[in-house]
């Protein structure tokens, strides 16, 4: 074996275990399930990322669909997800009312703002990919 050989070698093995670490660390990143922390303080924490993530997949999907609307829906679209905004934050206050000040409020405010939000995506995603002629469909 030459000299050159043995690095290379090598650098294939280096590169392997650091795919593979990767992997894992990625892995533990994303598939933490909430329902297993043990603290309060883990549970907001846990269930806080997960709002953050679906908001980002909310972002994502709003700008998906302003990207083929014309200046007039946008700004319509805008004026409806700013009221949506709205609702989505003054009813899970409501709905979370009895538990404000306790421990569990953040968690439950989490959740209910992960859900709303997530139905939200799941709409805005429905319009991004209307067919051309569906009237039943928001504008593009």
């Amino acid at each position: 074996m030459k000299p050159t050989d043995f690095s290379r070698t090598n650098m294939n093995t280096r590169k392997i275990i650091a795919a593979f670490l990767c992997s894992v660390i990625s892995t533990a990143l994303w598939a933490t399930d909430c329902s297993k922390m043990e603290t309060q303080s883990d549970l907001n924490r846990c269930y806080g990322v997960e709002y953050k993530a679906a908001d980002k997949e909310l972002n994502q999907a709003y700008a998906d669909v302003r990207a083929s609307l014309d200046e007039r829906q946008k700004q319509e679209l805008k004026a409806v997800q700013l009221a949506w905004i709205k609702y989505r934050d003054l009813s899970c206050n409501f709905e979370l009312s009895n538990a404000k000040g306790g421990s569990a409020y953040s968690m439950g405010l989490s959740i209910c703002l992960t859900e709303k939000t997530r139905a939200r995506t799941a709409e805005l995603k429905k319009m991004a990919s209307c067919e051309e002629g569906d009237i039943t469909c928001s504008p593009k």
